[in-house]
Parts: C-alpha cells; sequence; structure tokens
C-alpha cells in the first residue's frame, strides 16, 4: 500500500487566472464561477490549478530549464552551503543553499537581497527571476483577494500584510521565489548519509523531507519538470497534485499565514515530495515555488472575518506579530490526523526559557479533566466545523451568524427572516437562533448537537442541567 499512495490523480479544480480578476462593478458570472471552483478545490484538496495566459507558460518553462542547467553545473557543495534552517532567518534567506540529508538544492530569489547581475567573481544566476517574480506576485495577490471573495470579506482586506508593490527604496522582500532540485546525482554521489534502494526501485516511494511540510505562507504557486508533489486530502489520502498538469498550469495550495488570518476557515496544505525514482538522474526533479509571504513587521489579526459574519475563537481570537508567528513550532501530528479544518494550540516559542516553560506547564494541568460547559463548547465547535460546514460548502451557502438576541427576538418568530432560508437549508434546529455555537446557552448547543450529532447521552444532560441552573444562580445574584 506504501508503494502506491499518492498514485491517485484528483479532479483538483482548474480555474483560469484571467478569470479571478477582480474589476470594479457588479460580480460577473465568470468571476463568481471561478472562485466557487476554487474555494470548493481549497476544501476538498488544500490545492487547485491556476492556469496562466498563453505566453506566460514561455516565462515558465524559460526559468526551469536555466534553474535546471544552473544546478547542473554546480560541484558538491561545501559545508557553508548547508541551510540550518534557523527560523530566526525566515525572511533572509538568499541565494545557493543545500540540504545533503535530503537530496535538495536550493536557489532563493528575494528581491532588494538576491543580486542578478554577476559582479566580479560572482556566479551567474538562474534567468529570469525579476520577471517570473513580478508575473507570479501579481498572479498570487488576485488570487488572495479572490479567495476574500469567497469568504465575502472587504476587498483587499489582506493587503496590510503585503510587501508594498513595488517595494521602496531600501526595502526587502519577504515573499521569495525559490527553485529547488531534488535528488541531482552529483548530490547522491556525496559524502553524506544517502537512501539505498533495492532491485525493486521502481515500485518504491521515497520522500525527499524528512516528514510531511506545511508552507507558513500566505500562497504558494508551484510548477516542476517532473511529478512528484503530494498532497494529504481532508480524507487522509496522499494525493499526487502535479502529474497532469498541462504546459499553462501551476499548483496553488494555502500556507499557515492564510490559516491563522482566516480563523482556520482556509487550511494549509500538508505536502512532501515523491523522489524514490531519481535515481542516477543526472538533473534529478527541478522546481520553482514562489511563496507569497506576510511582511515581518505585520500583524495577523481575524477583524475581516469578524466584520464578515464569521466566528472567530479559540487560538484566533488574540492578534500575533508575523514575526513572532514564524518562530512558533507547528506540531506535525496535529496536521497528520486533522479532520476537516485543524486547531493549532500553539506552543511556548522555541526561544521562551526553560523556567517560562516549566511555569506555562504548572499553570495548564493536563490531568484535571474539562468542565461539561467547555467540553460542551468545544463539541459545537467541532461539529461545526467538520459537520455543518460540510453541508453548507456542499450546497454552495456562505455561514454568516446572527447576533443572539437579534436572532432570538426578531428572526425566530418571524417566517420571514434574513437566516429563515439558510437554516432551513443546512437543517438548523428549530427554536435554536442562528449565531455561532460557541456563543449559544448550553440548552441551544445541546439541540444544536442532537440535530448534527444523534447519541448524546441522558448523563450529558443531566451535566448541562446543573450548568444551566448554576448559569442562571449566577445571573440572579449579578
Amino acid at each position: 500500500m506504501g508503494a502506491m499512495a499518492g498514485s491517485t490523480l484528483p479532479s483538483l479544480g482548474r480555474v483560469r487566472l484571467t478569470d479571478l480578476i477582480a474589476a470594479d462593478g457588479l460580480l460577473s458570472d465568470r468571476y463568481k464561477y471561478a472562485v466557487s471552483t476554487l474555494s470548493q478545490s481549497l476544501a476538498r484538496y488544500y490545492a487547485a490549478i491556476i492556469e496562466v495566459p498563453a505566453g506566460d507558460d514561455v516565462m515558465l518553462r524559460c526559468v526551469i530549464d536555466s534553474a535546471r542547467m544552473y544546478f547542473h553545473q554546480r560541484p558538491y557543495p561545501g559545508p557553508e552551503m548547508i541551510h540550518t534552517g534557523d527560523p530566526q532567518e525566515w525572511d533572509k534567506t538568499s541565494g545557493y543553499f543545500t540540504d545533503p540529508q535530503i537530496w535538495q538544492e536550493t536557489f532563493d530569489y528575494r528581491p532588494g537581497q538576491t543580486p542578478i547581475e554577476p559582479g566580479s567573481g560572482a556566479e551567474l544566476p538562474p534567468a529570469g527571476l525579476a520577471d517570473l517574480f513580478s508575473l507570479l506576485g501579481k498572479a498570487a495577490r488576485d488570487i488572495l483577494d479572490a479567495i476574500g471573495c469567497s469568504l465575502e470579506l472587504r476587498s483587499f482586506c489582506f493587503t496590510d500584510l503585503l510587501d508594498n508593490a513595488p517595494l521602496r527604496n531600501g526595502e526587502v522582500s519577504t515573499s521569495v521565489l525559490s527553485l529547488c532540485c531534488h535528488g541531482r546525482s552529483t548530490l547522491q554521489g556525496g559524502h553524506h548519509e544517502t537512501i539505498t534502494i533495492g532491485q525493486e526501485q521502481s515500485q518504491m516511494t521515497i520522500f525527499g523531507d524528512h516528514e510531511p511540510q506545511v508552507d507558513k505562507s500566505l500562497l504558494t504557486l508551484v510548477r516542476s519538470d517532473k511529478p512528484g508533489l503530494q498532497i494529504r486530502d481532508m480524507q487522509g489520502r496522499w494525493l499526487l497534485v502535479d502529474g497532469d498538469l498541462g504546459p499553462q498550469d501551476i499548483l496553488l495550495y494555502p500556507g499557515l499565514a492564510l490559516y491563522q488570518a482566516t480563523a482556520g476557515y482556509i487550511s494549509p496544505a500538508l505536502h512532501r515530495t515523491n523522489v524514490g525514482n531519481l535515481q542516477g538522474n543526472i538533473y534529478g526533479r527541478c522546481s520553482l515555488a514562489f511563496k507569497l509571504m506576510p511582511r515581518a513587521s505585520a500583524i495577523l489579526h481575524c477583524s475581516a472575518m469578524t466584520a464578515a459574519g464569521h466566528g472567530v475563537g479559540g487560538p484566533f481570537q488574540q492578534p500575533i506579530s508575523v514575526h513572532d508567528f514564524m518562530q512558533r513550532i507547528h506540531p506535525m501530528d496535529q496536521l497528520i490526523s486533522r479532520h476537516g479544518y485543524m486547531n493549532f494550540p500553539f506552543p511556548v516559542p522555541s526561544d521562551g526559557s526553560m523556567k517560562t516553560a516549566l511555569k506555562r506547564k504548572k499553570q495548564i494541568p493536563r490531568s484535571k479533566p474539562l468542565a461539561p460547559s467547555k467540553r460542551l463548547r468545544l463539541e459545537a465547535q467541532r461539529v461545526l466545523k467538520e459537520r455543518v460546514q460540510e453541508i453548507a460548502d456542499r450546497k454552495g451557502i456562505k455561514l454568516r451568524f446572527c447576533g443572539l438576541r437579534e436572532c432570538e427576538e426578531q428572526h425566530i418568530p418571524s417566517l420571514d427572516s434574513p437566516c429563515g432560508v439558510v437554516r432551513t437549508e443546512i437543517g438548523w434546529p428549530p427554536g435554536v437562533p442562528f449565531v455561532h455555537p460557541h456563543d449559544l446557552p448550553n440548552k441551544a448547543k445541546l439541540a444544536f448537537l442532537e440535530a448534527y450529532e444523534p447519541g448524546w447521552t441522558a448523563s450529558q444532560d443531566m451535566e448541562l442541567g446543573l450548568i444551566e441552573s448554576g448559569q442562571a444562580h449566577t445571573h440572579a445574584h449579578a
């Protein structure tokens, strides 16, 4: 089974880039269809295929060809070229570096820092980087705005997270164009730990990453000269996503920064690269990846999501600086075990002192069971993400919740309320206000859970009765 993992070619949504470019005035049918196709593909597969205009594919092919020759002519790298992976350097990588442990070489082009003209004694970098950076940067911004439209956010709501376009004098881009080469024969033959493949080499799958990866970008656009990129879908299957790309196609997938900025509504892609068929290949597998990154001085917040009526809870309620967000470690086991949307209980930053970590551990005893009200709230949020959101996505409905008092007093008694049609379409329980489950009273939370996840026991009902009476007692003495 392991050998066959990732062999499936999924039906990713395919969208023309020109159809995702917003224009003033009313929404066109073409734009609405493109945005809908994009959002459904990201929800199901965490990826989509973007078709660039005719002529832009020539630039993509030329840059990959130039990158292939650039890596091919390089000798085996010395220890000074080995990348340390320091999280403090997330926005400073530039030029050539390598990770021999996973057979990977990289050249990062970062405007404002990476020279593209050879100086005295400097090597000639791959060609066309500045032009391709500009092309993919504009494409990524248009796609980001289209994703915002799918969430019914205001236009250009993510602009405050991005670099200036164009960069001002002295500024360095946080977004980066990365050229990668996996499994080049020169690198395989170096003096380092290699991976040995037996006689059944053609049937084995070997991955160039020690473990699945997730980008910390807002969006990533990828193109390669050989298939091998796999992404884990919402059902836990590893799918080969670049095995059926046309000459004008590039692959799109979201990163952790967009997940944080959208309060978890846009999940990041968990990906890995298959390099098992590159043994003895003199060129390896070459790819380019444009990563649209938030600027280091920006703040990741969910105010746009709140303004659009989306529920924002858990770790998304508190704004966080981009620089701090990039330092945090995002555990892979939480990504791998995800079902639909994910929830990151961010750990203490890696540079924090041991005393701070121990103090935090003492403040949160792990053995203490959750209070019934808190357990109920967490279950309601889980069911919203796993059940209700799936129904809404399938019917093409955007969930915009009401205020509790307004819905109780005006919408529920009315036969023609603003939320009445949506409640009927998604099977919202009768009499329960159309409010984010996090903000519902406990009895309403129970009715919500019984409607979408039958099987709640009488003992749980008794616990909730105690909670409600306690709340009533508290309100009476307030």
